[in-house]
């Protein structure tokens, strides 16, 4: 079984020009994890243009800010259209509260955050106010939420905008929005939707209402219906999986604002052997890759064309695989194996007391091309951001890295991950050395899991991290060389114990890397 990440040392990529970050300069994991947090959490600075973010289609966002007598006065463009105005007042703010709504406990939770109202407001039209279009106040919403990185929610009142109902309804409907049932307020706490960041980072009011979203091709649920998969390395009963997407069709896309690059996930397109030799380009990839000594070391798939085009069309062929080609602005970048991990031989190997979601997923990963080794949180966060979009049941993400690429767990921890260790595992096999199919069995690996909860409801993630036992010998003695890697992983481990704190971080800006020159990465 390959590897989580397939790079064996965590260098920022060419590409990145990282310059001195804040990250690099810290003494200790801990402070370099408040950095983090700082980092994310900071606004997004806009650029000179007033650029905030670039849609999944290619539209831009613009926002320019004046000072306004009630507070804060910006307006947003799409493109060079003028969609609508909001201001932050200044003089009143309202906190998001839930248990407490009609009790007398109503207004005394000190410790839940109060933000400033947001009055959103469309420009006029020779002399009458505009409507807005659903799919352009989702594309106003996404602004919100990437000029305002520390907002879990956002308190907002349409004023004067004619389609106000429409767009209540939508809101509320789709879960991307709440209204407030406050009495502590007067009256404007009653005009009040408090949008939910979680919801928005969820898919909420996206596919069903316009096609703005990162699924550009965003399907229906698929039914649940028993089905069974027997093979010489498993046996299970699961849930009938959906046909598999076309080949090269773009599945998912998002724009990184601070590299400028756009990334995409998309269906392995395998061609059709041609009679002049001609190659798709994710076979010819493919191919490449695999016959690199730095892949082949961690996948141990070198081979012949046909024998390459075989493994292909097997991945293909296998209902519970989506093998997707991952791109910066169309130059292919590496490959993904997305499988459902109850018929797959990773989960045999859970520990004790965890149960294999019928919808939980699994990730196989190589980056091909050595000019974008380093960055694998940018391409990460988001690769799990598309399987939680692309099935609503699924609930968690699982990896198998080697225990000896500390790469991977680095990179995690620069992404904001929180990390908890669960056990040991010894996954140790007599018959290793006979059995060459079974890589689980002949590697020591850690399984690593993201949590669905974790990613939306507080905006970072865990990685549910599980080390197997040192090997020994048939004397029984450890190995030098895994008792090293253990005291490594240890380190590592310790570090991350070390840092924790109970702080939300905004999932936007974590998902997508480290910071440039102290800005986040992405929106």
């Amino acid at each position: 079984m390959p590897p989580l990440l397939n790079p064996t040392s965590y260098t920022p990529p060419p590409f990145l020009e990282l310059g001195t970050a804040p990250m690099d300069t810290a003494k200790t994991a801990a402070s370099r994890r408040l950095l983090s947090i700082q980092n994310h959490t900071n606004p997004l600075p806009q650029t000179n243009d007033g650029l905030v973010l670039v849609l999944p289609r290619g539209d831009k966002i613009f926002a320019n800010s004046t000072t306004h007598a009630k507070g804060t006065l910006t307006h947003l463009r799409l493109n060079k259209t003028h969609i609508v105005d909001f201001i932050v007042l200044k003089d009143i703010s309202l906190s998001f509260e839930v248990s407490s709504i009609g009790t007398r406990y109503e207004g005394a939770a000190h410790h839940i955050p109060t933000t400033n109202v947001f009055e959103l407001s469309t420009p006029k039209e020779s002399g009458i106010p505009k409507r807005i279009e659903i799919a352009d106040f989702w594309a106003t919403v996404y602004a919100l939420f990437t000029l305002y990185r520390k907002h879990e929610h956002i308190p907002l009142v349409l004023v004067g905008v004619p389609n106000a109902e429409d767009l209540t309804h939508y809101l509320s409907i789709s879960g991307l929005g709440r209204l407030s049932r406050g009495t502590n307020n007067g009256e404007i706490a009653k005009m009040v939707l408090f949008l939910s960041r979680a919801a928005f980072w969820q898919g909420a009011g996206t596919t069903g209402y316009h096609q703005q979203g990162w699924l550009l091709t965003p399907t229906p649920t698929f039914p649940s219906i028993e089905a069974f998969t027997r093979s010489d390395m498993v046996i299970a009963s699961h849930p009938l999986r959906p046909p598999k997407p076309r080949p090269g069709e773009v599945l998912y896309r998002r724009y990184c604002a601070a590299i400028g690059k756009c990334l995409e996930f998309v269906a392995f397109d395998i061609g059709k052997p041609h009679s002049d030799g001609g190659l798709s380009r994710h076979m010819a990839a493919f191919h490449k890759w695999h016959n690199d000594e730095r892949i082949n070391s961690a996948w141990g798939e070198r081979g012949s064309l046909e024998t390459h085009r075989d493994y292909v069309n097997n991945v293909l062929a296998d209902p519970g695989v989506l093998p997707i080609m991952m791109c910066w602005d169309g130059d292919l970048m590496g490959y993904v194996e997305i499988v459902w991990a109850k018929e797959n031989h990773v989960a045999q190997y859970y520990p004790s007391g965890c149960v294999v979601g019928d919808w939980e997923r699994g990730l196989h990963v190589l980056v091909g091309e050595n000019k974008f080794l380093g960055a694998s949180e940018l391409w990460l966060r988001s690769l799990v951001h598309y399987i939680f979009l692309a099935d609503y049941r699924t609930d968690r993400v699982v990896g198998e890295p080697k225990q000896s690429n500390i790469a991977i767990l680095k990179a995690t921890q620069a992404a904001g991950y929180h990390i908890q260790t669960v056990g040991f595992q010894y996954i140790y096999n007599d018959e290793a050395n006979v059995r060459e199919d079974l890589r689980f069995p002949i590697q020591e690996v850690g399984l690593v899991a993201e949590p669905k909860k974790q990613v939306f409801r507080e905006f970072g993630s865990s990685v549910l991290i599980v080390l197997p036992r040192l090997r020994s010998d048939n004397s029984g003695e450890q190995s030098p060389k895994w008792t090293t890697m253990r005291r490594n992983m240890q380190s590592i481990i310790q570090n991350w114990k070390a840092s924790q704190l109970s702080v939300a971080i905004d999932f936007d800006a974590a998902m997508l890397g480290p910071p440039k020159n102290g800005q986040p990465l992405c929106p």
